[in-house]
């Protein structure tokens, strides 16, 4: 049996539950290559997981595993733009459902795999906050300690700073309209990146520091359009 099977025949009343219990909200998902418009995205943190749990007792825990299953990878494809260090969540999402794929008879198994995963999702959502960072300084944070993680708190703090200076620097000086298109301006950006990555503490080697300039850059390409235009335009 496939997960898909029962959801085109019964929605039953864990349709009813996700509806009520699962909030949306709209964001404006700004592409690069498209116009910029509005995608409404679930907030998994509104979910009523007590709700659910109840419909686990019914005939119908595949069409609840499939609701949940799409409220979370249309929030975690969100989370994993704003944010590429969590595409190990992204991996373990999909190794939880390739099981289920495979496995779907115990469903109600992975019914709560799936609700400790979204939780766990749902602490990754909120991490900017206990770091006291917007989301896009966290994505930056996130960027320039990966390769080094033996870090001291001090020099956690000064990567901090760095990654909050940098973002600060190129929003308020380099990321001009259509840089992208602009050979100079995106050498006025690789420049800055590079100067201001030079002010990382010693822990870092030189392999890392050309790693990180070249991983930057490409962050930032990737994500902010200029005049204000970013994937994090409205995200924070």
């Amino acid at each position: 049996m496939t997960p898909y099977s029962d959801i085109s025949e019964i929605l039953g009343g864990v349709e009813q539950v996700m509806d009520i219990s699962v909030a949306t909200k709209d964001y404006a998902i700004r592409d690069p290559g498209a116009s910029y418009g509005t995608q409404t995205l679930i907030d998994l943190n509104q979910i009523d997981f007590e709700a659910l749990q109840a419909q686990f007792a019914t005939k119908h825990k595949h069409i609840a595993f499939e609701k949940l299953r799409g409220a979370v990878e249309s929030k975690l494809k969100r989370m994993v733009q704003l944010n590429k260090s969590r595409t190990d969540y992204y991996e373990r999402f999909q190794r939880l459902i390739d099981a289920y794929n495979v496995d779907s008879e115990n469903v109600e198994l992975y019914l709560h795999e799936l609700m400790a995963f979204t939780r766990d999702l749902n602490q990754e959502d909120q991490r900017h906050i206990s770091e006291q960072l917007s989301e896009e300084e966290l994505a930056m944070l996130d960027l320039l300690t990966r390769p080094n993680k033996k870090l001291s708190e001090k020099e956690k703090d000064e990567v901090k700073k760095v990654a909050c200076s940098l973002l600060e620097t190129l929003k308020r000086e380099k990321l001009v309209l259509d840089w992208r298109k602009k050979q100079q301006a995106k050498a006025n950006v690789q420049v800055t990146i590079e100067e201001m990555l030079d002010r990382l503490p010693p822990s870092y080697t030189g392999e890392i520091y050309l790693q990180l300039c070249t991983e930057v850059f490409q962050h930032v390409y990737e994500s902010y359009f200029g005049q204000g235009r970013s994937v994090y335009a409205v995200a924070s």
